[in-house]
């Protein structure tokens, strides 16, 4: 299955399960592609002592998962891309809706 994730939470429990989940559809033979929108491209500074969010979208990355930053929102914030966070585009957001199968939204 094609599963497409847009995260648009900084809340820390929020973003560490959308990334446990994601893990577990790869686990499962799945492919998925994260869209980090608004918020949601504060993810790499979230973790807390007991949501390691960066431990969790590490793992996603190294198990072929693939994550896209919305550029516009990361310049709002005067961040730039890193390297579990590239910038992306609308243009990639559509993308990654109309490849997918299932879409859900954190």
């Amino acid at each position: 299955m094609k599963v497409g994730i847009v995260i648009y939470s900084n809340d820390s429990e929020t973003v560490w399960n959308a990334f446990r989940f994601g893990n577990f559809a790869l686990s499962a033979g799945d492919e998925v592609r994260v869209f980090l929108l608004g918020k949601g491209v504060e993810c790499e500074s979230l973790d807390t002592e007991k949501f390691k969010v960066t431990e969790q979208m590490r793992s996603f990355v190294d198990k072929g998962g693939e994550i896209y930053a919305c550029g516009t929102c990361l310049k709002i914030r005067g961040s730039g891309e890193s390297e579990l966070c590239p910038i992306s585009t609308m243009k990639d957001m559509y993308d990654i809706v109309a490849w997918s199968e299932k879409l859900l939204t954190f």
